[in-house]
Order: structure tokens, then sequence, then C-alpha cells
């Protein structure tokens, strides 16, 4: 597929290139439910939930959707939307409930059929490894160890990580093409140790960034683990939530801000995988938080083994400015945190509220942020394909007497961003798929089961499902490869 198919047909198509990726996407804690059942043991989120005060009316993941049980009329609603691909996440304590040790042959035996439902319904399989359910006992000290904690911050959380890679790819390679590596390391570090809003719930800026670190450094072993047992035509990837960064003013102040966000919203992860170097300027503006001796020789060509496509998430764009404001967040990380999830720019960063419409997360509607990511990427990874692995909005839907959900606003959400990926790749950027998040009405991390994000409405009290409007446009968008305009 060349970078430039995107184009009009008649003045109301928009197509796309041929054999452009269709998808949906959705994460094991968010949907499967069936927290303690065939042997999954306890992950950062069980506990986390679990803790009052931490999610949204006490929700948690120990039912969710019920995908567990629902697997396969889920995955007919996939087969009825007409979808190619469908990005799942594994759970990590569903295949080692410990995170060490042999694999359950229970917990591998459900994404076995999984894979192959999938399959006989002709989509393609897209493996995500890690969706941050990280296994409790990782997390947890043991008593008398001397390290002052457990988890990402800790070097053998990475290794670890490349043991469970392994398990999952013998039981999954030869018929899963398309493996991610990690979701989103950025939330799963900053969110999680720095700003304490996140599973496992800890506010220790040093602590966020060798999580990062070891994040990056799981998926450089798992990238090695996968290539050693896949076959050479797999498609390996690592999705990351890159931030559209704009100046709220056209001064020097401003774009120092943004340079400072640059470093350790995006840049933290990009120039180990891709250039095999830490950005020297957050290690200076770092300098105060940590020294970076957890960094090894050899961690950094680790790091950077070869991948062949990169995931963006993308919801909505950031507006910086220079300033001092503790509470700093972003937004992809509600609620808002009483700690920075920003070590180094804590300091001297605040962000403006972007102008237009809102989501019901309170996230500003602008698909240009996502075309400027894009072309940012297109210049600086200019031999990277990129995947859209999740975009989407949450809106308060609801079923109308009739059964029948109408969210026009996630129509003009998804139509307004699909455009600016077609703008993209007419501008020379190689994009090869895009995945609406989500499938269904799910689990919303902190936000319980108050957002839905789903183009699949879910009734949580009887789990009954039903194609929200956006499903039925967006299942029209599949069939035609392209955009009415």
């Amino acid at each position: 597929m060349t970078t430039n198919e995107f184009r009009t047909d008649a003045p109301s198509t928009l197509r796309f290139p041929a054999g452009f990726r269709w998808g949906t996407a959705t994460a094991a804690y968010q949907i499967e439910g069936a927290a303690q059942e065939d042997g999954r043991g306890a992950s950062i989120w069980d506990t986390f939930s679990r803790t009052p005060g931490k999610v949204l009316h006490g929700d948690t993941g120990d039912t969710a959707a019920d995908h567990y049980h629902r697997m396969r009329e889920d995955v007919a609603l996939l087969k009825e939307l007409g979808v190619s691909d469908y990005r799942f996440s594994v759970a990590w304590p569903r295949v080692q409930p410990d995170g060490r040790g042999p694999a359950s042959t229970k917990g591998l035996d459900f994404y076995r059929r999984l894979v192959d439902e999938l399959l006989d319904a002709g989509i393609r399989p897209v493996a995500t490894l890690y969706h941050w359910d990280l296994p409790q006992q990782l997390e947890t000290v043991p008593p008398g160890d001397s390290a002052t904690d457990g988890g990402w911050p800790q070097r053998e959380t990475a290794e670890r990580f490349a043991d469970y890679t392994r398990y999952v790819a013998e039981a999954l390679g030869d018929r899963v093409a398309t493996w991610i590596t990690l979701n989103e390391p950025w939330c799963a570090a900053f969110l999680g140790y720095a700003a304490g809003i996140h599973a496992p719930g800890r506010t220790d800026p040093a602590a966020a960034l060798r999580a990062a670190h070891h994040l990056n450094l799981a998926h450089g072993r798992s990238v090695q683990a996968l290539r050693a047992a896949l076959p050479a035509s797999a498609e390996i990837s690592l999705t990351l939530n890159l931030f559209a960064l704009r100046p709220a003013r056209d001064s020097g102040a401003d774009r120092e801000a943004v340079r400072r966000i640059d470093a350790v919203g995006n840049r933290l992860f990009l120039d180990p995988v891709f250039h095999g170097r830490l950005p020297e300027d957050l290690v200076r503006d770092t300098a105060e938080v940590t020294d970076w001796s957890f960094v090894h020789d050899g961690d950094l060509e680790a790091i950077a083994t070869p991948i062949d496509s990169l995931g963006v998430n993308y919801y909505a764009p950031m507006v910086v400015a220079a300033g001092t404001n503790t509470s700093n967040t972003s937004p992809s990380s509600s609620p808002p945190p009483s700690r920075s999830p920003w070590p180094g720019a804590a300091a001297d960063v605040r962000f403006r509220p972007a102008p237009g419409p809102r989501t019901a997360m309170d996230w500003p509607v602008d698909a240009d942020g996502l075309y400027e990511l894009l072309t940012r990427l297109r210049d600086e990874l200019p031999h990277t394909p990129l995947l859209i692995t999740e975009n989407g909005a949450a809106y308060h839907d609801y079923a109308d007497p009739e059964g029948r959900v109408h969210d026009p606003q996630r129509i003009a959400y998804l139509h307004q961003h699909l455009a600016a990926v077609g703008r993209a790749i007419a501008d020379g950027a190689d994009v090869r798929g895009y995945f609406v998040w989500s499938l269904m009405d799910n689990f919303e991390w902190a936000y319980g089961y108050s957002m839905r994000f789903g183009i699949v409405h879910v009734d949580f009290a009887s789990q009954r499902r039903t194609l929200k409007d956006s499903a039925r446009w967006y299942a029209g968008v599949v069939a035609r490869n392209g955009l009415e305009a």
C-alpha cells in the first residue's frame, strides 16, 4: 500500500487505500470479568478498584461486560460490523496468576478459543500483551525483600514480562499475525506511579521514571521473545498515546513548556524505541528527581530492537503554557490528580483548555490534533507504518423506549477523525489501519461504569448488547472503505 492513496472518487465519497484495516479495540480488564475464575490471579487493577475511594461508585472489573462468558456473542457482533481486524488484550494474570512460574492452561485456552472464533469469522486477531493488568504479586514486595517497591519500578518485572510473552507466543503464534507489546506505557508509568489515579495508585515521581524505563525495556525484551517464537512474517508493534502539543501563545516560554512535556510524554518512548537513546533534555529536566542510574549497559540496544509498525492512540490535543500547577494532567488522564504525572515539568508547565465542543470526559473534540500527530510521525519516522489503535469518544448514551441507542455526537466525532486520517494519508503519512475505541461499553478505569465509549451499548444489569447508531454508521464506512462527505 502506498502512502498517498486516500482519494475522492466523487464529491460525496472519500476512499481509503485498498487493504486498509478496519477494526475495533478492547482491553481485558475492561470487558472480561470472571476475575476469579479458572485460576486467574489478581491484578493491580483488582486491588486498586477494590480500594475505597479509588474508582467512582466503588465499581470494579469483577464482572465488567462479562466477555469471558459471552465471547462468541461478541465475535458475532464484530462479524456483523464487517471489520477486518479486532484488537484485544491478553490478561497477564489469567496466563500467569502470580506473574511468575508456569502458564495456566485454562487461561491460554480462553485466548485460543477467542482467536479461533475470530479466524472462523474472517477477522484478523491483533493481540496486545499488556493493557495495564500487572499481576498483583509482582507489585507486592515480599516480606524481608530489600527493595523499596515492586512493580514496574523494579527491573525484574521487565524480565518476567519476557517470560510471559514467550508463553503467549507459543500458544497463539501460529494463528495471530499482529502483536502489540504494550498499550500506553506513559499511562502505566505516570498515572500509576506519579499521579496515583491509576493502579497501583502510587505518587513517587522517581519511581515513575524507573517504571517508564522498565516498561520500555519490557517492550524490547518482548520483541526479542516474539522474534524468536514467531514466523518471520509476523507484525510486531507498540502502542503509544502520543500527545499532540500546542503552545498556548507564540512565546518562548510556552514553546519551552511544550518541549518539556514532549520530552516526558512523547520522546521518552519514541527516542529509545526508534533511536536507541534517551532524550538528553529530559535527563537534564529530571536531574533533581533521578540520576538515571537504573539504565544499564545494553538496555537501550534491547529497547531499540526493530518493530514493524507503531500503534497510535489519540483522543484530544493538549494546549501547553508556562506556569506552575501541581495538578497538571492531560486529556487522557482523568480525573484530575492531586500529584503531577509530569516529572521534570510540574514546576514550569500548566495546561489550558482547548476551544470547541467537549465529550462526556470533558475532552475537547479536535481532529486537527490527530492530523498534526500523524504528519509529525511521517516526518520523524518515515519508514514506520502507522496504525490508529485507539480513537473514540465517551458520551452519555442510553437506550430509548424502543431499545435504540442514538449517538450522533459520536458519529460526528468519528467522521471528523477519520477525515483527518485520510487527509494525513493524502499528505504522505503511511497509515495502514484504524481501530475504534471501543467495541463495547466497559469498565472505564477510575470512572467505573459511568463513561461509555462503545459503539455497542451494554446494559450492565442484563449484559444485553445493542448496536448504537454509530456501530451501524461505522459498518457502512467499513463496507465502502470510505467516508460519505
